[in-house]
């Protein structure tokens, strides 16, 4: 249970923007809220419109998200994506005295530039990859063969999770770098980390920091990690690649000097710090820092919160974490995520879903909507990665196990997922 929360919020207006599955998770974990007692989203999707009320504003709509914020009186707004992040929404809302998830301008340039989150890792002496900017077409050659193959190219700027080119292609790599420059004015070419990745949720504020369950994201498209890099298509949690050796190491070098530099800022860190690892024998390096909640490390995480979730992230906003005793399930969780048609490169829209309502109370899974719209008593599909399905079970076996059990009663024309959730996990075993 959580300490006593002075003042804490009671039957809060919360609004949510983003329209992922992670909003949709958000949403359903304060749904169980007893300091909540009213869900707005923003613009939301098909799945949180059975929670709260959906508003079409876009997530990257500043100006008319603060104007909704004051409209509703908002107690608290939770920032899911992180193009608003770094576009300022929480200075603005900061400003209005609306407590608010998510870290400001100058904390999201975290994510915002894989440059300058570079400089502060290496200031602070956070192992990580070592890396060279280029900012001209004509340096790329040399730069790339100062790295040894497999090459990691990677833009500056945020790319929606589809950024980075890791190829043992040359031609591939300089093209990628290319292109990159041309965007961006800059690209980062960088040393390849071998290892094992895992994801891990550290929520902060100015008193203090959390560490949420640990996860692994699965990001190549197809079975096997083959394809494409995607925004992720499955994750699992706990991930047991982070062991208590590992996360000793975690804390001691990459979270708490982060948490002692954010926490030293004139304004206040507030929100989530994803940190993405690469672990080689029990060694963590980081390859990447987030500002916000993962997708789709949420669908995991979240489940697996005993605490009340609105509780948690009043706590969080408001700069109170310390006084909040954070709960976790034992059990494991699995998500699979159901893809488009086309899917990353031109996914196909406006495709009916079928099976998604229907219950089973032999399989423990959440069905969380992403690129899902309503249209009458329909519900289509409108992006990229449609829904992913989160099974939970007391082992990691049974979590994928309902995971599938459940998708399998989903369809969708031309959809398609992985088939091999977990399977460096379950390899082990």
């Amino acid at each position: 249970m959580p300490l006593h929360l002075a003042g804490a919020m009671k039957d809060g207006r919360v609004l949510i923007v983003g329209s992922g599955g992670r909003e949709h998770a958000i949403s359903l974990g304060l749904a169980k809220s007893k300091s909540v007692s009213e869900i707005h989203i923003a613009p939301g999707n098909a799945g949180t419109s059975e929670v709260g009320l959906n508003h079409d504003v876009s997530a990257d709509d500043i100006d008319s998200l603060c104007e909704l914020a004051a409209h509703l009186n908002a107690d608290l707004v939770v920032i899911g994506p992180e193009a608003p992040l770094v576009a300022g929404l929480a200075d603005r809302l900061r400003e209005m005295g609306v407590p608010c998830f998510g870290p400001n301008a100058e904390g999201a340039k975290l994510e915002g530039s894989k440059q300058h989150a570079k400089r502060i890792m290496d200031s602070l002496g956070i192992p990580t990859a070592g890396s060279i900017v280029i900012n001209h077409p004509s340096q790329i050659e040399e730069a790339l063969q100062g790295f040894s193959n497999p090459w990691v190219i990677k833009r500056d700027g945020l790319a929606a999770g589809k950024g980075v080119t890791v190829t043992e292609d040359y031609a591939l790599a300089m093209a990628a770098a290319r292109e990159a420059v041309e965007m961006d004015g800059r690209v980062l070419i960088e040393e390849f980390l071998p290892g094992e990745e895992a994801s891990i949720l550290v929520l902060m504020d100015e008193s203090g920091f959390s560490v949420l369950p640990t996860s692994q994201d699965h990001k190549r498209l197809n079975d096997q990690d083959e394809g494409p890099n995607t925004g992720g298509m499955g994750a699992y949690s706990p991930a047991p690649i982070v062991t208590e050796s590992v996360m000793c190491h975690v804390v001691e070098r990459i979270i708490q000097p982060m948490y002692d530099y954010l926490s030293s800022q004139t304004s206040p860190y507030r929100g989530c710090l994803y940190v993405g690892l690469m672990i080689e024998e029990e060694m963590p390096k980081v390859v990447e820092f987030n500002v916000r909640l993962g997708d789709p490390e949420t669908q995991v995480t979240l489940p697996l919160i005993e605490s009340d979730l609105g509780d948690l992230l009043w706590a969080t906003s408001t700069g109170r974490l310390s006084e909040f005793d954070l709960e976790v399930s034992p059990k494991h969780a699995a998500t699979v995520v159901l893809a488009s048609e086309g899917y990353p490169e031109n996914p196909k829209k406006g495709r009916a879903l079928t099976g998604i309502f229907e219950e089973d109370s032999k399989i423990e899974a959440i069905i969380h909507h992403a690129g899902t719209m309503r249209e009458e008593n329909d519900v289509l599909s409108s992006g990229g990665r449609v829904l992913s399905v989160t099974g939970i079970s007391d082992n990691l076996e049974g979590a994928v196990r309902n995971a599938y059990a459940r998708m399998s009663k989903v369809e969708l024309k031309g959809g398609h997922y992985r088939r091999d959730i977990g399977h460096r996990a379950l390899e082990e075993r």
